[in-house]
């Protein structure tokens, strides 16, 4: 079977690889889609690094003819980033400037981001749509729900968005509780960066009780130090990390202006050293090292301190697990973005959410039971009708209907704000010179 990486390049592509020489994968053969060839030829040598001690390597092939790279597909990953990590930088200056969060995914960066990424994504979309029909998509591109929804307009149901937190937040509650993983089922609902643990049913006891009343078992896994135990018994749910910029808005703010570099600029710099070092001798090396260094410091501003390690892998094994279960070879739960079909009652048929389901070779099916806490439904919905009007913005060119995404947004909130936003994104990135 063959694999389609849109955005090849990318920095995270080996761990996609890596996940696939573990002997269970039925992809044999690997296609990696850049526009820019240097990053396709350094990625390309750390794969072929990868696959020197491997007992049974998928073959790699490199291009930058997105018809060339998706004919023939049966999986086609996307992971694109539109304007690079350039553009990360500018939706967090751009934000902050204004005082207001410029997270990649969440606030005005995230909003910023989805009207220059959505266009291209749907381009992608009507593309696989006519050359690969019979592919299965699995977006990572971010905002990964918003993009999953602009997709799915144009390939139904076959694609599909994953992420990687809310499959960490499950392991990181099981082992708090002292559960095998795979042990328990997981109740979460929400969107993408924006969902909430509400059980963890074991042997038909719900065992997140047990949890929050435990103040030493709160305080050993991540979201427990971000979050404090009397918050979360109050809110009687583990929240998704990213619920952070929401609950502590003023102080995310505070502690991105305060830092010497925004996390994107980080992440620039270092990844500008680390494609530079690619050429060395041992590409596999000195990516292993960055990707350590990257880990280490993933949401230290949110003062969780080190990120531990986690067994259970991240968004590759997600990835892997839904394959495998896509061709037949077994049949998994998953906490996916899909097409809602009624599994969270207040949202629309057609609205992407981050939900339980089942999948096998038949596809993806949410479970019809998602409950989002009665403390989180307006926000969902807020955030909803902002994704709405991203789209809309973005299939009608339309500034107006921009601003009103962007004000629209709880962590923007104010329409003078909104239009100054706007104009600053626009002024920055040639993407957004088809808003009028």
């Amino acid at each position: 079977m063959r694999l389609t990486i849109l955005g090849g390049g990318g920095f995270r592509v080996p761990l996609v690889y890596g996940a696939l020489l573990g002997g269970a994968s039925p992809i044999t053969e690997v296609v990696l889609h850049d526009v820019e060839v240097a990053r396709l030829a350094a990625i390309g040598r750390v794969l072929a690094a990868q696959a020197r001690d491997a007992v049974r390597a998928p073959s790699v092939g490199a291009t930058t003819d997105l018809t060339e790279a998706l004919t023939g597909a049966d999986f086609v990953f996307s992971a694109i980033r539109v304007h690079g990590l350039e553009g990360r930088v500018i939706d967090e200056q751009v934000a902050l400037a204004e005082g207001v969060l410029g997270q990649e995914t969440t606030g005005a960066g995230g909003v910023a981001y989805g009207l220059r990424t959505v266009p291209v994504a749907t381009a992608i979309a009507r593309r696989i749509a006519l050359v690969a029909p019979a592919a299965w998509v699995i977006n990572f591109t971010n905002p990964a729900g918003l993009v999953t929804e602009a997709m799915a307009a144009h390939l139904g149901d076959r694609v599909i968005g994953i992420c990687d937190s809310p499959a960490a937040l499950g392991r990181r509650v099981l082992r708090a509780l002292g559960l095998p993983a795979g042990g328990a089922r997981l109740a979460y609902a929400g969107l993408n960066h924006l969902g909430w643990l509400t059980a963890v049913r074991a042997h038909g006891v719900d065992e997140l009780p047990r949890l929050l009343a435990d103040d030493e078992a709160l305080t050993c896994f991540e979201e427990g130090r971000l979050f404090g135990a009397a918050r979360l018994r109050a809110l009687g749910a583990i929240p998704n990390e990213y619920l952070h910029y929401y609950y502590d808005r003023d102080d995310a703010v505070r502690a991105e202006r305060a830092a010497p570099e925004t996390r994107g600029a980080f992440l620039l710099r270092q990844q500008r050293a680390c494609y530079a070092a690619l050429e060395s001798r041992d590409p596999l090396g000195a990516w292993t090292a960055a990707l350590r260094q990257r880990d280490a410091t993933y949401m230290a501003l949110e003062g969780v301190g080190e990120r531990e390690e986690d067994a259970g892998g991240g968004y590759e094994q997600v990835a892997l697990a839904l394959m495998l279960a896509l061709a037949g070879d077994a049949r998994t739960d998953l906490i996916l973005n899909v097409r809602n079909r009624g599994a969270v009652s207040f949202l629309d048929e057609s609205d992407v959410v981050e939900v339980p389901c089942a999948v096998s070779r038949a596809g993806v099916r949410p479970y019809p039971d998602a409950v989002v806490p009665a403390h989180g439904v307006e926000l969902v919905r807020r955030v909803k009708a902002t994704e709405r009007a991203v789209l809309d913005a973005a299939y009608t060119g339309s500034r107006a209907v921009a601003v009103r995404a962007m004000a629209l947004h709880p962590l923007v909130d104010s329409v003078p704000i909104a239009r100054r936003l706007i104009a600053a994104y626009q002024d920055r990135f040639p993407e957004l010179a088809y808003l009028r």
